[in-house]
């Protein structure tokens, strides 16, 4: 069993290569983000994306959606939308005296949510009910959604003129939240001559299945996770509640609230998806770690007191990250 497991770790480890290399073809820099949305694919959990405009995230979803062969819907939210216009409709033929259902863009492999926080609360929250029920309901009848179904959202820092930020039961929806930062001077001269150059746009190719999608996670379901590695997980998200019990008194004014149990569970996850990217068969607890800050910065927080320190929630989790003992 384990030597079967390693072998399918080891295919699809360099099926996601391949498939990290297409996307490379359009997207330049980006590491971290790529590399993140991969993690999503492969643990089923919806990202979320945070930058200012114009730092290629949606390029990237476009183009991930590009290199396989899902059915990839936009939707561009914007503060007049209604609900109908993400989950679909019920349209009324006079003549026939009958209902027919029009599907919304919801109905897709990978779905874009672009500028997620334009959009008024019911429209948020129609599109992140599907996303944790993964179904629709429209009208009379219940529509499943389509296996793989991923959102991946965008969204402008929410000082931005005309942005609604999106409620902390709501962003718990989202198995990842990435910050989206600048490329490096180097990666920029890359782009302007990718993007700006004589030539045509590049694009990617498709390299991978959804049926291939599927399989991987499979394997990732099966990857082992030690009793140590789950309590060391455990043990993060509990000082996100109490961080006097874990030994980080002078965060307990900081924090007005610590992650769910989702935070745990997305952690694993996350974590074998980290651990089959790394060619590996089991959870280390650097895996964990390494994931930790896009898993949980979306799940707590921070007091006014925090705010007023200037402490975010990255910093609240990098120091419990410092300061929680790694097995």
């Amino acid at each position: 069993m384990s030597d079967r497991l390693s072998e399918e770790v080891g295919l699809f480890q360099s099926r996601f290569t391949a498939l990290r290399a297409e996307v490379g073809k359009v997207l330049v820099g980006q590491d971290d983000m790529l590399q993140r949305l991969l993690l999503g694919l492969l643990a089923g959990g919806h990202v979320l994306l945070e930058g200012v405009p114009g730092l290629a995230k949606t390029l990237v979803v476009r183009t991930l959606a590009d290199a396989m062969d899902g059915v990839f819907s936009r939707i561009q939210f914007t503060p007049d939308m209604l609900p109908g216009d993400v989950i679909g409709t019920q349209v009324f033929n006079p003549r026939e005296g009958t209902y027919s259902v029009k599907k919304g863009p919801i109905f897709g492999n990978f779905v874009l949510a672009d500028e997620i926080n334009r959009a008024p609360a019911k429209v948020q929250s129609a599109l992140l009910e599907a996303m944790q029920e993964r179904q629709v309901t429209l009208g009379e009848h219940t529509f499943k959604l389509a296996d793989p179904f991923l959102v991946l959202a965008t969204q402008n820092p929410i000082e931005q003129e005309g942005t609604y930020p999106l409620p902390e039961a709501q962003l718990d929806r989202f198995m990842l939240k990435v910050k989206v930062g600048y490329p490096s001077k180097d990666d920029e001269v890359k782009i302007l001559d990718r993007m700006a150059g004589t030539g045509s746009e590049p694009s990617a190719s498709k390299v991978m299945t959804c049926v291939e999608l599927l399989a991987a996670r499979d394997v990732v379901r099966q990857i082992f996770v030690d009793d140590k590695v789950k309590r060391y997980a455990v043990e993060l998200v509990n000082a996100t509640r109490d961080p006097k019990a874990a030994g980080l008194p002078q965060l307990a004014p900081l924090l007005d609230n610590g992650a769910s149990v989702r935070g745990s569970i997305a952690l694993i996850k996350v974590a074998k998806a980290a651990a089959l990217l790394g060619g590996r068969s089991y959870v280390s607890p650097h895996d964990v770690k390494s994931v930790a800050v896009d898993v949980l910065r979306h799940r707590i927080l921070p007091s006014y007191e925090a705010e007023a320190q200037g402490k975010t929630a990255d910093h609240l989790v990098a120091q419990i990250l410092e300061n929680v003992a790694v097995p």
